[in-house]
């Protein structure tokens, strides 16, 4: 036990949790938990090559949602050899754990960005800085998120198509989520929305509190009918689905990465972090990438294609780093201009309003200090059961549309958790927030380990747009992020809306028999507005601006007519041959709901591409 103990303490600190926060695994998840991880999971860790090829093929920038599936995808060609870099490590036993995914983000697993303040939003924020968790580490955000399962709107796609990305239709699409999916839920698997033996494993939590069936009732009392958002029509309530297998976390590294650790022609390298591309500015030609791995500067040469899979925030930084961007940002770091192209434009996210709580008088809800930490846990390593495998909290999904929006389109999605800011006594979520003191000792903290629940609406259409920039050619300084949240004055009035939703919501009558009622303590720089007024629901929004972790656009993908755009369809870089963009960078506009199984899309269509270009040859 000595051993075991100070191998889960080792895992521990590798992504930053010390010192007092220990106390959330006891000392006997270590021991079982390896025992559980290695014996019931049928794919071993991957192999981190200490020794690369001088060469290969294709040299892939980034083993995130997307970069794992093109470096998985790629190497079925025999003859292909193919090269992952990752900046991060790989995956371990913490990570795993669906419930713990909060204690994942400020680690050592994320890049810990965060945003440039506006005065517009964040407001509640330190600083008036969100922080922006990204995944420093093999299967990228897939590893740091809460694991929802959620595609987006069919009208989403068929508008890429009609700005001139021929294949991106809704049809098109359906077929390359199908491809990864292995859906355990049979009541969804056999319709034809659906698909049983991918990659991928996609189910519900095998745990959940009474509180999320009374949100679903809740939704059928307001005209919202419970249903497959992922299917024919996406309005209406669900219990949530995730990227979850046997109740442990299945991130993109898991599914696509693990099953071909023993091919011959993949090889990964972690802890590489990609200083920028090399291209020849002769031939405009990108013929290889420079990294630095354990203090060391290499180089990789590609025979036949970079591929950049970095992410939305990544992505944008190595290209400008490598002479492809605005040629005033590169001017301004003396970078030599290769390619004057708008990349790092276009960024746009789903901002949510964070922090609206319903009391309740039963025990329904997660209270951290409720849980027996032993019987816990050896519920979820024993039985792959229990509250540890919840998806990170959130147990419910709704689409609504709003006055602004219409039924087939909505506009506003909801998380409903069963927990709320309050819930673990200000251990932990109010760090992934980065809260001030004052508002949560002001709002949070009189309610601190009582039972609640958060209806948190979020936009999904918003017209703001915002940035991603150079702040040193030094390629480990972070770039500057504005995400430029409610700059169009539309975006903040759809939101009000859904917040009115979000109390309908509340006291819909299915929540009658929790004596469920909304948390009335009012912000402290919202004091002079009527709590509930659009006036207070818009201060409560720009004060707790939630990231809902999922930008995108900054690459983004057009015909050649669009001066936005970065990548052509078949997601080449305008411009500069060998080298393409295959990560959610590329979407040139925000799906309608979480962004995780849109870039796995993404990474599978891309993969195609590159299949198409180079066999037909």
């Amino acid at each position: 036990m000595v051993v075991e103990t100070l191998f889960i303490s080792t895992a521990l600190k590798t992504i930053g949790i010390v010192g007092s926060t220990l106390w959330i695994i006891p000392l006997i998840f270590a021991g079982i938990s390896y025992y559980h991880y290695d014996k019931l999971d049928p794919e071993s860790p991957i192999i981190n090559r200490k020794t690369l090829y001088k060469e290969y093929d294709f040299v892939v920038v980034g083993g995130g949602s997307a970069g794992a599936v093109v470096a998985s995808r790629l190497s079925e060609i025999p003859s292909w050899n193919v090269l992952l870099l990752e900046a991060g490590p790989d995956e371990n036993e913490i990570s795993d754990v669906p419930s713990l995914a909060a204690y994942l983000q400020l680690s050592k697993l994320d890049w810990t960005y965060k945003t440039e303040p506006t005065g517009r939003a964040c407001l509640g924020m330190k600083n008036g800085r969100c922080n922006w968790p990204r995944g420093k580490v093999l299967g990228g955000s897939s590893v740091l998120n809460y694991m929802l399962y959620v595609r987006g709107n069919r009208h989403d796609y068929d508008q890429w198509e009609a700005m001139g990305n021929h294949g991106w239709n809704y049809e098109n699409v359906l077929h390359y989520f199908k491809k990864s999916e292995d859906n355990r839920n049979p009541y969804l698997a056999r319709t034809k929305y659906h698909n049983q033996g991918g990659l991928l494993t996609v189910q519900e939590s095998p745990w959940r509190t009474p509180l999320v069936l009374a949100f679903v009732q809740a939704g059928t009392e307001l005209g919202y009918p419970n249903r497959d958002i992922n299917g024919a029509e996406q309005a209406g309530f669900m219990v949530a689905q995730g990227t979850i297998r046997r109740g442990s976390r299945c991130s993109t590294a898991k599914a696509f990465l693990r099953p071909v650790r023993l091919r011959k022609n993949i090889h990964i390298a972690l802890n590489s972090h990609v200083t920028r591309v090399l291209i020849n500015p002769s031939t405009m030609r990108a013929f290889g990438v420079e990294f630095v791995r354990n203090g060391h500067k290499q180089i990789v040469l590609a025979r036949k294609e970079v591929i950049m899979s970095a992410g939305a925030i990544n992505t944008p930084q190595i290209l400008m780093l490598s002479g492809i961007g605005p040629q005033p940002q590169l001017s301004k770091f003396g970078i030599p201009v290769l390619r004057d192209l708008p990349v790092g434009e276009n960024l746009q996210d789903h901002v949510g309003m964070g922090g609206f709580t319903f009391l309740v008088d039963k025990s329904v809800s997660i209270v951290q200090d409720r849980f027996q930490a032993f019987a816990m846990t050896m519920q979820y390593v024993m039985n792959a059961k229990g509250p540890m495998t919840t998806l990170g909290g959130v147990e419910g999904l709704a689409f609504i549309n709003t006055k602004y929006g219409n039924r087939s389109w909505p506009d506003v999605q909801f998380h409903m958790a069963p927990a709320s800011i309050n819930s673990d006594a200000g251990v932990r979520v109010r760090k992934v927030l980065g809260l001030t003191d004052h508002l949560y000792n002001t709002v949070y903290r009189p309610i601190a380990n009582k039972d609640v629940f958060t209806l948190m609406p979020l936009l999904l259409r918003p017209k703001s747009r915002g940035w991603v920039r150079l702040q040193s050619k030094n390629p480990f300084v972070p770039p500057v992020i504005n995400a430029n949240y409610f700059d169009d004055p539309i975006d903040i009035k759809i939101l009000v809306e859904g917040a009115k939703m979000a109390i309908k919501i509340g006291e819909a009558q299915a929540f009658k028999q929790f004596g469920a009622r909304v948390h009335r303590i009012k912000f402290p720089n919202c004091r002079d507005f009527e709590f509930g007024s659009d006036e207070y629901l818009e201060c409560h929004i720009r004060t707790i601006s939630m990231t809902i972790y999922h930008p995108v656009g900054t690459c983004k993908m057009g015909p050649s007519w669009d001066k936005e755009a970065v990548v052509d369809p078949r997601l080449k870089v305008y411009g500069v041959e060998g080298l393409r963009v295959i990560d959610a960078s590329i979407m040139p506009t925000i799906p309608s709901g979480n962004t995780n199984a849109p870039a796995i899309m993404v990474g599978e269509k891309g993969a195609d591409l590159v299949k198409e270009d180079w066999l037909q040859r």
